[in-house]
Order: C-alpha cells, then structure tokens, then sequence
C-alpha cells in the first residue's frame, strides 16, 4: 500500500495473502497493521475510530493497541469481573515504511514471528538527486502467473509492441547469461537490446554503452539497473497475492535523466501496465477450464527456476535443512524476442 493512503486518523483497508487489514498512523505518525477483524464478535475495526495510540471497536468499545494489538479497555466489564483483558489480542502485524509503501510482514498462520524481522527491501540508487514515481495495477491471476509473467523474456514484441519500445518485426536472436544468487537469479550486467529504442536514446545522449542489470529474489520481487555513464534508472516491480486468484503488480521507479519527466515516464508506464493487465484477463479467461500448461526452454527457463526456488524454500523451512538452489552455476539461454 502507498505510504500516501495513511493521512491523519483515518483508517485504511487492504487485503493480504486473502487476511483483511486495517492500517494507520499514531499520533506520532508511526504505520501500523491489524487484522481488520475484532477478536470479540468478527465486526471489522476499520469501522471504529483511532484516537491517537488506540483502536476503538464500533460494537461495543473495545479498544486496542495500535502497535501491538493488545487489549486496553473493555467498556462493558464491571469491578467484579475478573476477566484479564491484557491477556487479549487483535491479530497485528509489523510493518515498516520503505520507498513510499508500507510494507507489512506475514508470518506462516499458526507460526511465532522471528526473534528479527526482515527489513524491507529499498530501491537501489545512485545519486543524492533523482526523480522517483509509483504505478500499480490488479492482475486478475493467481500470483504464480503474475510473476512467471513479470520475468517472462519474450512476450515482449507481442504484448508491449509499440512505436516506443519495439516492433513485431524486431525479434531476432538473444544470448543472455544468468547466474544464481540468494533465493533467486540474475540476468548478468549486458548491453540491453538494440531493439528497444528508450536504451539506444540513452546510449546516444551520453555517448557511453548502456548496461542492464535484471535480478529476480523470492518471493516477488524484481528489479532493474540501467546505467550509461553518469545517467541511471532503476525501478522494482512486485507481485503482491491479495487472494488466490487475483494479485497486484506494485511499480516504483527513479532516475537521474535530466530529459525524461515524471509526467511523461508516466504515461509510458501506464501504457506498459495496461497492456500487461489485459493479457493477464485474457489468460484468465482461459485458465478457468483448468486447461493443461507448458513450460519450455530457453525461453521459460526463469519460470522453471521459480517454481524450483519456491518449492525448494518451502522444503527447507519444513525441514530447518539450508535451501537447495536449482542453479549449479552460471547460465546462458537463448531466445527469440
């Protein structure tokens, strides 16, 4: 969720991983995440009021915690009654601010939290100076095919055909090398493809070759570094699951190039999203029956190392066992795009 939804004492809804939120700021300004749920009747919190540290339940009073969840008062209770309301717990999840989000920790149900919980990942930049922008859009698939989608090397001179970006005429021949990294995989540092008209721009304005950097880490997240002399641009893109069958694709991205406004990046953006999110409902439409799929080299092979990643962490925290890698070393695959 953007940190910009989070203003004042309102209280904002979400939904995550298929558990509904509630989120808002203390009075100091601190983000906080609650299941939307009150542990005495069900009726959600986000129907009651934040009065500054506490959330007050809209049913009979009750009243929590914002940072922690715990039960601070329960109005109906007399001097007799010796219920310990302390011992009471609305479901409260960590959260942390990073890039203009907050992001919000889910344990495993049923699971203690860890002694330390992950920081959020940052966008990687660099220089003091740069201009940053966030673009979203719902993808009505289950998160798999989000994010099998997002790294996906060829769909590209189909899907996001362009006078701006690349032709249907374009494809030809691609080499590129990967090579493992913690829980996930790297497209190596490489000259980006000729075909693709925003990289050959940069690489005339600066007069130095343009390297691209792709990097994929469980469970969702991608980024990109582009470089070109002193000129940079980075972006992440996520794939959030809100329920089984529908995810959200979260896009931030900042750079240093003097020519390239926000307001017109913008545009450009939201075009490359659309044109994802379409193809997304068209598949959807087609995995409603169930149909049998296929992966195929080179072209799926990221897909493949996905699904071996994800199985593979969930076996090791099943286990305590360290996690296995699919890749033995460094790769090259090859394409048509």
């Amino acid at each position: 969720m953007r940190s910009t939804a989070i203003t004042g004492q309102k209280l904002v809804t979400a939904m995550l991983l298929e558990v509904p939120l509630v989120l808002g700021r203390t009075a100091e300004g601190k983000v906080f995440a609650m299941r939307d749920s009150c542990p005495h009747r069900g009726i959600p919190l986000s129907y009651g009021r934040l009065d500054g540290e506490v959330v007050e339940c809209c049913y009979h009073g009750w009243r929590f915690d914002a940072c922690s969840g715990q039960c601070v008062e329960i109005p109906s209770l007399s001097s007799q009654d010796k219920l310990k309301v302390e011992r009471i717990f609305a479901g409260h999840y960590p959260c942390e601010e990073r890039d203009g989000y907050v992001w919000v920790y889910m344990n495993t149900p049923g699971t203690r939290l860890p002694e330390t919980i992950p920081a959020a990942p940052g966008l990687t930049v660099f220089s003091d100076k740069y201009k940053i922008t966030h673009l979203s859009c719902e993808l009505p698939s289950h998160v798999d095919q989000g994010i099998i989608g997002l790294m996906d090397p060829a769909h590209g001179p189909f899907v996001h055909q362009s006078w701006f970006w690349r032709k249907r005429g374009s494809i030809h021949e691609k080499a590129k090398q990967f090579e493992p990294i913690p829980n996930g995989f790297r497209m190596s540092p490489h000259s980006p493809s000729t075909n693709s008209a925003p990289y050959q721009v940069l690489k005339k304005i600066t007069g130095e070759p343009v390297t691209t950097t792709i990097d994929f880490v469980l469970p969702n997240i991608r980024t990109e570094e582009d470089r070109s002399g002193k000129m940079w641009f980075s972006s992440r893109a996520t794939v959030t699951p809100v329920r089984r069958d529908l995810c959200r694709i979260d896009f931030v991205a900042a750079w240093n190039l003097f020519f390239l406004p926000v307001s017109i990046f913008r545009v450009f953006g939201k075009i490359f999203l659309r044109q994802d999110q379409e193809t997304m409902i068209q598949q959807a439409e087609g995995l409603k029956h169930n149909p049998r799929l296929m992966l195929i080299d080179d072209a799926d092979r990221p897909a493949k190392w996905y699904f071996a990643l994800k199985a593979n962490l969930i076996e090791s925290r099943r286990t305590g066992g360290a996690m296995v890698h699919p890749m033995d070393g460094p790769v090259t695959l090859r394409w048509r795009s």
